[in-house]
């Protein structure tokens, strides 16, 4: 191990650990495993659906307690259906994707419209990049996040999402991680399950039970290298 590894590593052994999710049910087998181990530097949250909701839960909790690093656990749509249901990655880098205006028949996001710099903070090119090193110490499949406050569903909104973002995963909470922590400049990562496809609203075709499985497996065992 080199040294920057191990003070890296040293880091977020002293520092609390903030777990948020939107709802009881995304972390339910880590609560119970919570309840049992007692971490002392492990706090929960759960900041309510939506971007409003996290963004005030978050930002509300970090002026009781700082933490050193932020992990928040939840299910989402893939808009990539080559990884199978199930699967849970970690997002690199989210956006607001329904932050937009219909133009000449056309959906136009507000960095489009140039009402918004790309570059403003905490953008970088209209993106929320999580650039916090520990996600290289995670091996799962990084991706683009997209965050909405409207479930997609129709086939003109999953188009539209395709060209303009290129996303992976779509959440309801998800910027709202990537916006607060990057003002507050404290560490984070987003892991996310995938539980169905984007536009499936047939749910015997989710695999939400999966989903939650293996995403607090994958929480649980992140925690242990803490």
């Amino acid at each position: 191990m080199s040294r920057n590894y191990g003070t890296f590593f040293y880091f977020y052994k002293v520092m609390n650990c903030l777990i948020a999710a939107a709802t009881v049910l995304e972390i339910s087998p880590f609560i119970d495993y919570y309840q049992h181990s007692k971490k002392p530097v492990t706090d929960l949250l759960i900041t309510g659906i939506g971007i409003t909701a996290a963004t005030y839960a978050l930002t509300k909790q970090f002026t009781i307690k700082r933490p050193g690093l932020v992990i928040q656990a939840g299910v989402g749509g893939s808009f990539d259906t080559a990884l199978p249901l199930g699967t849970v990655v970690v997002v690199k880098k989210e956006t607001i994707a329904d932050q937009v205006v219909i133009e000449l028949g056309e959906l136009k996001t507000l960095f489009d419209l140039k009402l918004v710099p790309r570059d403003q903070y905490p953008y970088t090119n209209g993106w929320l990049v999580n650039k916090n090193e520990f996600l290289n110490k995670i091996k799962l499949k990084k991706v683009t996040g997209i965050s909405v406050n409207e479930i997609t569903t129709a086939d003109q909104k999953i188009k539209f999402y395709k060209n303009s973002f290129n996303p992976v995963i779509e959440s309801m909470e998800g910027a709202a991680l990537h916006y607060v922590c990057l003002m507050e400049k404290i560490p984070f990562i987003q892991l996310r399950a995938i539980s169905n496809y984007a536009g499936e609203r047939d749910k015997r075709k989710w695999k939400m039970k999966e989903a939650v499985t293996n995403l607090n497996n994958e929480l649980i065992g992140l925690l242990h290298k803490l």
